[in-house]
């Protein structure tokens, strides 16, 4: 099948919430473009069918992108829609981030068992399990939590409910983005602050992928452009791509816009929560990549190359 001029085909993984996510993007696309068909196909990614194991032990920056991105380079998709926090920071040749949409609240959510709906992260009981499949979650919450038991979660959002309803969990971290997304906001028990838990690169916005050069293609997904939101992710993404960190690294950053001012912050700490180092810089939006190398000079001015190393070094132990 190859794209018509009156047909632009979408990829998307099968699970629910990118579904919704690229189903959300055909249907503004539809509204802005009438006269073309927009048409989603879906693949199963590498992360959606390894469930067994933890997303740090697979060793695999792409796992929920690679096919995808195969489909474009072989011409069987036009665009990818993917939640931006799981696209790597370098994209295989060819291919480029054609547009970022805005970002939807990019904190992370503490879900908890009906037993504990009284409490609250800092009042959860000493030993409570806490589900969590992200190592920057991870770190950061060992960090300020250390009385707290963590237990690797995966599968969908659905499934990491079930299985914390079921009693497996005391309490699991999602994105406040996804359960948004799914119409599940009445999960969300509690907003983590920035200041105990920075989010993930991306976190909450949607990133298109699409092949470089194709210019009809690239017109049409910058009608979801949002710059502020751009300008934000770029800057995130230049500090990870500079610290040279997958998704499965503890970094965590938080930015904010006023007009053309961008203040970033970023973190990296150990896997045992016990080193957390923590910056923030200020520059102006048109500068946004740089102030992500920065940044993320900075950070490693401060110990954060040597933290990185001994991650790498485990990760690849384990491997």
């Amino acid at each position: 099948m190859t794209s018509s001029e009156g047909t632009i085909r979408i990829g998307s993984r099968k699970s629910q919430l990118a579904l919704v996510q690229t189903y959300w993007v055909q249907e503004e696309l539809t509204r802005r473009f009438p006269h073309i068909q927009f048409h989603v196909e879906t693949m199963s990614t590498s992360g959606d069918k390894i469930l067994d194991v933890a997303l740090s032990k697979i060793g695999d920056k792409g796992l929920f992108t690679k096919e995808l991105e195969l489909g474009m380079l072989q011409n069987q998709i036009d665009f990818a829609v993917h939640s931006l926090k799981d696209l790597p920071t370098n994209l295989p040749e060819g291919l480029m981030l054609g547009c970022v949409t805005e970002r939807v609240d990019p904190a992370d959510a503490l879900v908890v068992n009906e037993k504990h709906k009284d409490k609250q992260l800092d009042t959860l009981p000493t030993g409570a399990v806490v589900g969590t499949s992200s190592l920057r979650r991870l770190a950061q919450l060992r960090h300020y939590y250390p009385h707290l038991t963590f237990k690797d979660v995966r599968g969908n959002v659905n499934t990491r409910l079930k299985k914390l309803d079921a009693g497996e969990y005391d309490a699991i971290i999602l994105a406040v983005a996804g359960l948004q997304r799914l119409k599940m906001r009445d999960r969300i028990h509690q907003v983590i602050p920035a200041a105990i838990s920075l989010h993930a690169v991306g976190q909450g916005a949607l990133g298109i992928e699409c092949r470089q050069g194709d210019a009809r293609v690239l017109e049409v997904s910058k009608a979801l452009e949002h710059e502020p939101t751009r300008h934000r992710c770029d800057a995130e993404r230049a500090l990870l791509r500079s610290l040279e960190g997958g998704c499965q690294v503890p970094i965590g950053v938080n930015t904010e816009v006023e007009g053309d001012a961008l203040t970033l912050t970023g973190m990296v700490a150990s896997l045992d929560g016990q080193r957390l180092i923590k910056d923030t810089l200020k520059g102006n939006t048109k500068d946004a990549e740089q102030i992500g190398v920065d940044l993320a000079e900075r950070l490693r001015e401060l110990g954060a190359g040597e933290i990185l190393a001994e991650i790498f070094a485990e990760i690849d132990r384990d491997n």
